[in-house]
């Protein structure tokens, strides 16, 4: 039986998770600036370790499913009885981790010291635990239902955004603000779970096998296990060895570079249920069109992304956290690189390697990178505090990119023909020393220099890109262009 699931085109569904993407920019950008000077540096600090900490509980409860799930549903998505049979199963998989996961969870409030001295804010951010299971996000990403996720994601980002000016007043509401950012980035997902019967049925019509599941599910557990480590131990280990206020440092650190990534990895989570269907189908060129594509994109957005930052680092924590998080500059300029790091290994990793179910490649080369993290970890964050956790970050991503590229030797000459890397240089060197004059030139409050200096950084780059044509960059003004006449009618 056929789905009646409407799919659109990449270029599409692009637009519309970039719309998302923008969104996951700007509200950071709108909330952090106000939740810094309310809760303050320790306050912000208990926050970051909250949610840093319950990510790890909610990485058993999904058990490797946020990617597993949207391969495993992207398959069959064209056979409404195969997906429904296929929800069925991982949710019941995703309920019974659920529940062992919050058994452990509320045990931990009571045995873990660092836990029970934040008990209340652990169990509001504990919340998330369930709404994630419920969210069943992954399935909605099989389907490109872009559209509906966008919608969602910027409604209940704008009702935590009145709830945090309205409840969010004082230091000491920093539980509130939890039970706010919970609201904001889970609220959706009650919805997304009660608009599941549009396109699947609940009715059991045969036996559930959930043993065809359970071992790439745990595949994709151990890539979201070693992932974490280095995504979030780096908080942890800051709030077990320094304390609330270092994290609070690190974390305005990492907030430019988490918004960063956000929008650097946009793509990939538009392209892996079309690779996977790809792979699938056998249509190995226009697997690797897509994965050129999706190259180019990350060349292009994250390496000015990336240069602009670390020339703007100073301001840029002025203007989001104040004066007070002035120590959060430099582990901010170590962590630049990053975004371009983890826009490489996404492409890599998750819409090469995971595609062609070569997962266990994956969780190979993430827990290269995790184990050099902890290691670094253990020796940099006593002596430098968030400036050493920084630089283990850094370093354990470089260790991914460099374990995934090796196992992809053998395709790279396909891959990469006709990059245009060079294309792609030249603007940037350019932009480049515009920025470094600027910042010698500029003597402006902070948000008027990251105005003017963006403006100048940005506005250099793009007329460049579009000058010697390069191709990722004239393919979507095309796209954009064709589309003109069919809006306006």
């Amino acid at each position: 039986m056929k789905t009646s699931v409407k799919m659109h085109s990449v270029t599409y569904n692009f637009i519309m998770n970039a719309i998302l993407t923008v969104s996951s920019i700007l509200f950071p950008l709108i909330t952090f600036p106000y939740i810094s000077r309310v809760l303050l540096v320790e306050g912000s600090g208990k926050v970051a370790f909250a949610i840093s900490a319950v990510t790890y509980f909610t990485m058993f409860a999904t058990l490797g499913l946020p990617t597993y799930g949207i391969r495993a549903c992207a398959v069959v998505r064209d056979d409404r009885e195969k997906l429904s049979q296929t929800v069925q199963e991982l949710l019941i998989i995703s309920a019974i981790t659920t529940a062992i996961t919050y058994a452990v969870f509320f045990a931990s409030l009571f045995l873990v010291p660092e836990f029970a001295a934040k008990k209340e804010l652990m169990m509001v951010m504990g919340l998330s635990i369930g709404l994630t299971t419920i969210g069943v996000q992954w399935f909605y990403n099989a389907l490109e239902q872009y559209s509906y996720i966008t919608t969602c994601a910027i409604v209940f980002k704008l009702i935590g955004l009145i709830l945090m000016f309205l409840l969010v007043r004082d230091p000491s509401d920093y539980v509130v603000y939890g039970f706010v950012y919970v609201v904001g980035s889970f609220g959706s997902y009650v919805l997304n779970f009660v608009r599941l019967r549009r396109f699947i049925s609940f009715r059991k019509r045969e036996a559930y096998d959930l043993k065809q599941h359970l071992k790439p599910t745990l595949t994709f557990f151990l890539l979201a296990a070693a992932s974490s480590v280095y995504l979030n131990l780096d908080v942890v280990m800051l709030g077990f060895l320094k304390g609330d206020t270092e994290v609070g440092y690190y974390n305005a650190g990492i907030k430019v570079k988490t918004v960063l990534t956000t929008c650097v990895t946009s793509l990939g989570t538009v392209l892996l249920p079309r690779l996977s269907y790809y792979v699938e189908k056998q249509e190995k060129e226009a697997f690797y069109r897509m994965v050129k594509k999706a190259f180019q994109f990350v060349l292009v957005a994250a390496t000015p992304l990336m240069v602009y930052f670390i020339l703007f680092a100073k301001e840029s924590i002025l203007f989001l956290a104040g004066e007070s998080f002035l120590p959060a500059i430099t582990p901010m300029q170590i962590l630049m690189p990053t975004v371009l790091l983890i826009g490489l290994s996404n492409i890599t990793g998750i819409q090469i390697l995971t595609p062609l179910g070569e997962e266990k490649k994956v969780v190979i080369s993430v827990l290269a990178g995790a184990i050099l993290d902890f290691v670094l970890n253990l020796v940099l964050i006593p002596k430098m505090g968030s400036t050493g956790a920084a630089t283990s970050t850094l370093l354990a991503e470089a260790m991914v990119v460099l374990v995934q590229a090796r196992y992809l030797k053998k395709e790279w000459k396909q891959m990469l023909a006709g990059l245009g890397l060079g294309k792609i240089l030249f603007p940037l060197a350019a932009a480049t020393g515009v920025g470094i004059l600027l910042t010698r030139q500029i003597h402006l409050s902070p948000f008027f220099t990251l105005l003017v200096s963006a403006i100048a950084f940005f506005g250099v780059y793009g007329v460049l890109l579009l000058a010697v044509r390069e191709q990722f960059t004239t393919g979507m003004m095309k796209s954009v262009f064709r589309s003109l006449p069919r809006n306006i009618k």
